[in-house]
């Protein structure tokens, strides 16, 4: 069983607000990169590193133990995440450590979870 939608029935176009939302509204190159964006959320694994990543700097070794995961699984996605800006790393000796890019990317996947949550 669907619930209906509450529709307009009338035929007024609003000109006043098609015009200001009009100007409001990003350009499509910044929309595609953003669709592009919030992809990298749509996958639990990432989900999890990013969460994992929030809370403490790790190498692939560290995250593929906390996740029960093999390496090569791990350095795959966290590939995804570098080449989306999600995360960082930094090479000390022979050991790489990832880390969140900005404080944002947990912030969004907060809001997310919040609003989730909430319902």
């Amino acid at each position: 069983m669907t619930k209906d939608i509450p529709v307009c029935n009338c035929n007024e176009i609003h000109e006043d607000v098609l015009k200001n939302v009009k100007n409001d509204l990003p350009k499509d190159n910044c929309l595609l990169s953003l669709a592009d964006f919030f992809k990298v959320f749509g996958d639990s694994t990432r989900i999890k590193i990013i969460y994992a990543l929030y809370e403490s700097e790790m190498c692939v070794c560290d995250i593929a133990e906390l996740l029960d995961m093999t390496q090569s699984a791990i350095s795959h996605q966290l590939r995804t995440l570098k080449d989306k800006g999600v995360v960082k790393y930094r090479k000390e000796g022979r050991t790489v450590f990832y880390s969140l890019d900005d404080e944002h990317i947990y912030e969004i996947l907060n809001s997310g979870l919040t609003h989730i949550c909430h319902k």
